[in-house]
């Protein structure tokens, strides 16, 4: 784990140098938002330039949880979240958010960093845009008073969840960007027959079918989750939806995924919900962007 930081320490300060070079021609936005569904993408804010977002996800549209019962899904609620990002200038941005959880850990403050290191040119040298995420979550749950639960909390440290992401992107034309994205998550506290860190490998892409409209499909796959051994079957997180433009700086996505949880510690390792059987569910982003001075 702590070598995992001294390489993001390193980007980080790999990204600071290249936050001053001269102005290139780059390539135009190749996702129009700093999330894809469930991932993060290489977007970034712009320097002095705050995002306010709330994000939901609804319960089970169909299975044993959906149907007419819960009006597919809509009287349900899996994760909640409200949050916001900043520009220290436009390769670094912050951010802090507060997300209900789905999984083992709930009640979680999300904090991140993200610095781009790469941004793609046009006929230059530079043929993709990368930009690494870090985030760090703590849980602020009521500790358990038995024994055998996550949230027993032993150590103060055990609330304590990390994740990284490394993103590749190639605005391919006018109309298509392609994402991929090596990701690495690591949980303080599991159970016995779990494992604390999650290598998984990201796939995103965006397709534009107006100026304000682009369809949007993203997915998470692990590595390795075999060594798991967890009593539930793991599904991949995969999302689909539809991303709207709107004047005044705001974007509204509306999507279809089987991820219960928001935020990287929670949906990678606790995705349990099937495609097939149903297991889906509406979700929503509005993001507004507006300037601090």
């Amino acid at each position: 784990m702590k070598n995992s930081f001294k390489i993001v320490l390193l980007l980080v300060g790999c990204a600071l140098l290249m936050s001053d070079l001269y102005a290139q021609e780059y390539a135009p936005v190749t996702f129009n938002d700093r999330r894809v569904i469930n991932s993060h993408s290489v977007e970034m804010l712009e320097a002095r330039k705050m995002d306010f977002r709330t994000a939901h996800r609804f319960g089970d549209m169909f299975g044993p949880q959906g149907g007419w019962p819960t009006f597919y899904g809509l009287e349900n609620s899996t994760d909640i979240g409200i949050g916001f990002d900043y520009g220290i200038n436009d390769n670094i941005n912050v951010g802090i958010s507060r997300t209900k959880g789905s999984g083992e850990l709930r009640q979680l403050i999300n904090t991140y960093f993200k610095a781009r290191l790469m941004r793609q040119q046009i006929n230059g040298r530079n043929p993709i845009s990368i930009t690494i995420a870090g985030m760090a979550n703590v849980s602020t749950m009521t500790k358990s008073g038995t024994d055998g639960f996550l949230s027993f909390f032993p150590s103060p440290s055990n609330r304590w969840s990390y994740h990284i992401q490394m993103m590749f992107a190639r605005r391919m034309n006018s109309r298509l960007s392609l994402q991929m994205s090596l990701n690495y998550t690591y949980r303080d506290i599991v159970y016995n027959y779990d494992q604390h860190d999650l290598p998984s490998i990201g796939f995103a892409t965006r397709f534009r079918f107006t100026k304000a409209t682009s369809l949007i499909l993203d997915a998470t796959f692990p590595v390795l989750d075999g060594d798991r051994n967890t009593p539930q079957t793991y599904y991949p997180p995969i999302g689909v939806g539809i991303e709207f433009i709107t004047g005044g700086g705001h974007v509204f996505q509306i999507n279809l995924t089987n991820a219960t949880g928001l935020s990287e510690t929670d949906y990678i390792p606790y995705s349990y919900s099937n495609w097939s059987d149903g297991e889906f569910r509406l979700g929503f982003t509005i993001a507004r962007k507006f300037s601090v001075y």
